[in-house]
């Protein structure tokens, strides 16, 4: 006997795969007063979720125990959103649901697939007169639940029927909704990676500047909290300063002891961050700051390396902070870290402007600056500053040197030398506030020693070069006498 009896038709939205994210989408969705259809190729997901939340309370599910009632029971043109694993998972979740639906029909990958992978899929499905929707969805468990930011990408056709729920149920600052169409095929899945990478290095950096308080002055953790708890009330709020405050300020409930000094010092990762390096380099964009702190990571679970390098001497010495000094100290910190923190978000809309240029995307990047403001990991004060800038100019070059940003952080930047030298000193690795500062002098340098670099190629690979005095590509024959020159073109 079936446990389930769908309605056929009688269902407004439909989430297959009901792990926590997938459970807590379905249930915001409910919640917000749509009717959704639940399904898991285990049955057993679905009736924990109907005996715990189906009750009526949290709004009207639709369970099903196969796939064919779960579509059956979706009104038309249906959409039914994808939480299972990316990859294999993803496809085959696809492709089980396009041998059940009909032209017209939407298909909505929530996960984080890498955006390649939505294009491949995009077309496939259009192949087959269905939509398909690879939607970035930022928030974690909480966010998926109770308002997340939401990036869809897809067709405009397919947005018009999925959008109104996205942003109903998203979160919402200031009364907007943290959602908007960002984009045809994979843009949305795109910007989502970008969003993780600069999630990386924000982290990162934060990290570094936790260590040179505990370093510098040898501050417990929950000192440090409070500092940062300080810094959360102006420029530098945000939710990761928020979220770092809690973790410093917990103690293990057994020894006392504060709870970071009981994890171990490796940091994993899923793979959205090298996404964003690899793809940044394939874009020819620097991404520094996020590579450092994707590489940081990588290091961290180095152990063999880790274990071999202990017995090395840096030849380093220890910070010392004078008393007089230590309010000088950690402002410099605070100011290199907001510095750092601004080189990320650069970086990031640089690699998102270089994909849409690439990819043909048409990506609203003062809107997506605003929907990034609630709901999302990385949202922070200054996004409306950001989406501001974008708004003013949308082919804005350089949002570091945009007029909310440019004096603000040049005003920051003799402390981000400061502590750069500091920790190079002292031997405290600081690499992406390094890599932030090394970024900013080669952005604004007026000549680079790239020069150099174009006549090594030249000389060893007849690659050519540009002059600065005259027009044309040129060629020198480096090793002859005289060193004639030859010009291509």
């Amino acid at each position: 006997m079936n446990t389930f009896t769908p309605e056929a038709a009688s269902a407004d939205i439909g989430v297959y795969g009901l792990g926590v994210m997938g459970a807590n989408l379905a249930r915001n969705l409910a919640r917000n007063g749509y009717r959704t259809a639940v399904f898991n190729r285990t049955l057993a997901r679905t009736e924990r979720l109907m005996a715990a939340h189906g009750g009526g309370t949290e709004g009207v599910f639709v369970p099903s125990e196969s796939l064919d009632d779960f579509v059956a029971s979706l009104v038309r043109p249906r959409v039914a959103i994808i939480m299972v694993q990316a990859g294999v998972a993803t496809d085959e979740a696809m492709k089980q649901l396009a041998e059940h639906m009909e032209a017209g029909d939407i298909i909505v990958d929530c996960g984080n697939s890498l955006f390649s992978d939505t294009v491949r899929r995009e077309r496939w499905a259009r192949e087959r007169g269905l939509h398909f929707v690879g939607a970035g969805v930022s928030g974690g468990e909480e966010g998926a639940l109770w308002g997340p930011s939401i990036m869809p990408g897809g067709t405009r056709e397919s947005y018009d029927r999925l959008g109104p729920m996205f942003e109903k149920i998203s979160a919402h600052y200031q009364g907007e909704p943290c959602c908007t169409h960002v984009g045809a095929d994979g843009a949305g899945h795109f910007v989502k990676m970008v969003h993780n990478g600069i999630e990386y290095a924000d982290m990162q950096v934060i990290a570094e500047a936790y260590n040179l308080l505990r370093e510098g002055l040898g501050l417990a953790p929950a000192a440090i909290a409070d500092i940062f708890a300080q810094w959360n009330q102006g420029e530098l709020n945000s939710y990761l300063m928020e979220i770092t405050v809690e973790v410093l300020r917990q103690v293990d409930a057994d020894t006392g002891v504060p709870l970071v000094d009981l994890i171990v010092d490796q940091a994993s990762q899923k793979g959205t961050g090298k996404w964003t390096v690899q793809t940044a380099l394939d874009l020819a964009v620097p991404v520094t700051g996020i590579g450092e702190a994707t590489f940081a990571r990588g290091a961290s679970c180095s152990l063999p390396q880790r274990a071999a390098a202990r017995g090395l001497e840096g030849s380093a010495s220890a910070i010392e902070v004078a008393d007089e000094d230590v309010a000088a100290f950690v402002e410099d910190v605070r100011q290199a870290l907001f510095a750092s923190k601004v080189v990320a978000y650069s970086q990031g809309f640089d690699e998102i402007t270089a994909g849409a240029d690439a990819f043909g995307w048409q990506i609203d990047k003062g809107a997506l600056a605003k929907i990034w403001r609630a709901g999302c990991i990385i949202r922070a004060g200054f996004l409306d500053d950001i989406a501001s800038a974008y708004e003013a100019d949308p082919d804005l070059p350089l949002l570091l040197a945009a007029g909310p940003f440019a004096q603000r952080f040049q005003e920051c930047v003799p402390s981000l030398r400061r502590i750069v030298a500091l920790s190079a000193m002292a031997g405290v690795p600081a690499p992406v506030f390094s890599s932030s500062l090394s970024y900013f002098d080669q952005i604004r340098a007026q000549r680079l020693p790239a020069a150099l670099i174009q006549g090594q190629r030249d000389f060893f690979g007849s690659h050519t070069y540009a002059r600065i005095d005259k027009p044309g590509v040129f060629h020198t024959l480096w090793a002859t006498e005289g060193r004639a020159e030859e010009q291509w073109s």
